[in-house]
């Protein structure tokens, strides 16, 4: 087996982009961050991209997004002892991985680093979406917005993956609103009180997070409210995938999601280095 280390976006997509196409659900990552770079490119870092060959034929890559962690959807399991050993010559300072779990944790038991679990997460795809019922009101955000998606994507990311490298969240809120995802706001009395996000669809497939509720308004059911607006939003753009993550630590937004329409996938897990 041979590996390609791509130095430009085009060159990786002529080599995946319909191999990533295929099978949206699991390249669900990837498919939104390389748009996102695609078409934002002055915004973004360059991305560190790897194609595996076994005689001439693709049949696997790894993607990462600086300051982000390696994205191991698309690494077959015969793959990782390579991976590992191009990742670690070319990308020395990748904080982890992330990926379906026995794929993430093949990568990150052979790299022989002390690793721990920051996020195990479960993916859910959309059945039949069954808004709830619930006092409130919603709508779109726009750039006038953006300071409020930014200190809440700030907070989402403290709380759930504490490990997370620093990035200007108000600068990606802009660019993510600018490029047209949708965020959707539940609205109390004029007041948000709930966020979710809904990105493009790519290949068919669209995933909704981060969904994030301030603390002093839990418990009311605005996160089902606002992730139901999200996801027909979703719907309405056309998306015949709808995807999210859940964090298998947290039952209530797991049982949330199952009511709302979600059905349980995969679980996935992402790692980081100890240093």
């Amino acid at each position: 087996m041979d590996a390609v280390v791509h130095v430009t976006l085009e060159s990786f997509d002529a080599a995946t982009h319909d191999r990533l196409a295929a099978d949206p659900v699991r390249n669900t990552m990837a498919l939104t961050s390389l748009d996102r770079i695609r078409r934002s490119p002055a915004t973004e870092e360059p991305p560190v991209l790897i194609t595996f060959h076994d005689h001439g034929e693709v049949v696997g890559s790894l993607v990462r997004t600086p300051p982000w962690s390696y994205q191991a959807a698309d690494l077959p399991l015969t793959a990782v002892e390579l991976a590992v050993e191009v990742a670690a010559k070319i990308d020395p300072d990748a904080p982890g991985v992330i990926g379906p779990r026995d794929r993430s944790e093949a990568f990150a038991k052979a790299t022989g680093r002390s690793y721990r679990g920051s996020l195990a997460t479960r993916q859910y795809r959309l059945g039949t979406l069954t808004p709830p019922t619930i006092a409130g009101t919603s709508r779109m955000a726009t750039e006038d917005d953006v300071e409020l998606l930014g200190a809440w994507r700030e907070a989402f990311l403290n709380e759930a993956v504490p490990e997370a490298p620093a990035a200007p969240a108000t600068k990606a809120m802009r660019t993510s609103v600018r490029l047209g995802h949708g965020h959707a706001l539940w609205v109390i009395d004029g007041t948000p009180v709930a966020w979710a996000v809904a990105s493009l669809p790519q290949a068919g497939m669209t995933r909704i997070g981060p969904v994030y509720t301030p603390p002093e308004h839990r418990r009311h059911g605005y996160g089902a409210a606002v992730s139901a607006i999200a996801t027909q939003w979703a719907l309405d753009q056309g998306a015949t995938e709808v995807l999210l993550f859940a964090d298998l630590t947290n039952p209530t937004s797991n049982s949330i999601y199952q009511r709302i329409g979600y059905e349980p996938l995969d679980d996935w897990a992402e790692f980081w280095w100890k240093h």
